[in-house]
């Protein structure tokens, strides 16, 4: 076992290759979340009434200059859907506006697109994303080549869930902008993984989790918002921000600051998080370095211990890496057997924690891993193991050309 592990408080006998999913928050960075909810329950009127405002400054200080932002420009939101519901229920769209996307969008955040589509009368485009990938520019063409005169948004990923795909945001959003075409970044694979500089890209909107690859505890994520496009964006719950005092403050940060009562101490420990992180294992350029040529090394050793090829060149590849499960497993009735199923056997019968996907329909499925710093070597060695060895628990096909 990785002897880092045990900063974390994850099961010693799980091989967990799982931490894009939801992250994984290490013990002391739960323990100052702890602080903060002690903190806010001794007091909680003095805390929500004169401390939460300064506190909410502070963490938003601490994580402007990893998106290398300005403070002000961000929002604390509980995750990345969330900021997704944000943007798109806040902006008005018509028949006949075209809302883009890929085909390798986050499920929850298509849902988001089909539901505003569905009151408005917009309609959703579809740029197909090849996967296998030989380089950034099929990207851009696909995306590109699905723009029309209609086009109102285009939500884009950072880091494409299924496929592990980093896609070239800055090239489509400057793209974009000289059409006047707004972008709506879904970085929920964005901060801690992958380098970003938010004002120098210039998308008009981009959401980020905190509580994956940063580590921070689950329910921290940020809006980052351009200031010209601020006025018309609204929390998803209106309240006392809509109509308090700001004191010089942008209404901006005000709605969002209060949107009822909640535990805030997630966003809070961002400060702590972001000192404890660097200081245990350097920078976030060394930590990002770490994890992507880790997950490179644990690619190589599937592609070649499984005979997969490589669907992406390493330079579209950051901490999350997506592969074809291996050939010739007889399904036994069921083509194919559902990810899920095959995902619960990889986990009950191995105890290896990793994704399955359809991928891109029924019949052909992806397996994605990660790469956080409590992972080793061993970890993809393990999995190749049980890829080739176990059959899943079900019957291996004889793919010779004499089976009937």
């Amino acid at each position: 076992m990785n002897a880092l592990q045990t900063l974390w408080t994850l099961d010693p006998a799980v091989t967990f290759l799982n931490h894009g999913s939801f992250g994984a928050t290490p013990r002391a960075v739960l323990e100052a979340q702890r602080e903060w909810q002690a903190r806010m329950e001794r007091e909680p009127v003095r805390f929500f009434v004169d401390e939460l405002d300064v506190a909410l400054g502070a963490s938003r200080a601490a994580l402007a200059p990893l998106l290398h932002c300005k403070a002000d420009d961000l929002a604390f939101v509980s995750n990345a859907t969330s900021g997704v519901n944000t943007v798109l229920r806040s902006l008005s769209f018509e028949p006949g506006d075209e809302l883009l996307c890929t085909d390798h969008i986050y499920p929850a955040c298509k849902n988001v697109l089909d539901f505003v589509a569905s009151r408005t009368g917009a309609q959703i485009v579809v740029a197909k994303v090849p996967f296998p990938c030989t380089g950034p520019e099929e990207v851009i063409a696909a995306v590109m080549g699905a723009v029309s005169g209609q086009t109102r948004l285009v939500l884009l990923d950072q880091v494409a869930s299924p496929t592990g795909l980093v896609f070239p945001v800055p090239a489509i959003v400057k793209l974009l902008s000289v059409q006047g075409i707004d972008t709506l970044v879904d970085a929920a694979h964005g901060p801690g993984i992958v380098p970003l500089n938010l004002d120098d890209t210039g998308a008009a909107y981009t959401t980020g989790n905190c509580h994956k690859w940063m580590c921070a505890p689950k329910g921290c994520a940020f809006l980052h918002v351009r200031s010209d496009r601020q006025t018309h964006i609204r929390p998803l719950t209106i309240s006392h921000g809509a109509t308090t005092e700001t004191n010089g403050n942008k209404r901006f940060r005000a709605e969002f600051d209060w949107v009822g009562t909640a535990d805030p101490s997630p966003y809070l420990t961002v400060p702590f998080l972001n000192n404890y992180m660097q200081e245990q294992f350097g920078n976030w350029d060394h930590i990002m370095a770490t994890n992507r040529n880790l997950a490179i090394l644990g690619r190589t050793i599937l592609c070649e211990k499984l005979g997969i090829e490589k669907p992406c060149p390493d330079s579209m590849v950051a901490a999350l890496a997506s592969l074809p499960l291996p050939k010739g497993f007889d399904w036994a009735g069921q083509i194919p057997r559902p990810a899920i199923e095959v995902c619960n056997r990889l986990y009950q019968r191995w105890r290896v924690e990793v994704p399955i996907f359809d991928w891109p329909q029924p019949g052909k499925q992806l397996f994605r891993i990660s790469a956080q710093l409590y992972n080793d070597e061993q970890d993809y060695l393990r999995l190749a193991e049980v890829l080739a060895g176990s059959s899943l628990g079900y019957v291996k096909a004889d793919c010779s050309e004499n089976n009937q």
